[in-house]
């Protein structure tokens, strides 16, 4: 049984920064399939950045130039590194397979962007 256990969120100024952690217990094929959705209230879930086959990140366009994936295998952990936060950045943060998901959805962490 996979478990994604997401952490690092918080409330930030606009223009600040934060980096997430999403550490993965369990047996899968590789980390380098995880990637990072968000949902913003009221809103539906959106994907945020996804590994695509070549070894590269997709970033939704809104995100892009701003946000970073990242991944330590050794710790079976992927963080995105959140710059230049905005606060429509503002929502609840999970990791999961990307593009398609896979796993239960863990409870996610929480990111707060005051103007």
């Amino acid at each position: 049984q996979v478990q994604l256990v997401e952490s690092g969120g918080g409330l930030v100024q606009a223009g600040g920064s934060l980096r997430l952690s999403c550490a993965v217990s369990g047996s899968i094929f590789s980390i380098n399939t995880m990637g990072w959705y968000r949902q913003a209230p009221g809103k539906q879930r959106e994907l945020v950045a996804a590994p695509t086959s070549g070894g590269s990140t997709n970033y939704a366009d809104s995100v892009k130039g701003r946000f970073t994936i990242s991944r330590d295998n050794a710790k079976n952990t992927v963080y995105l590194q959140m710059n230049s936060l905005k606060p429509e950045d503002t929502a609840v943060y999970y990791c999961n397979s990307a593009p398609t998901t896979w796993f239960r959805w863990g409870q996610g962490t929480r990111v707060t962007v005051s103007s």
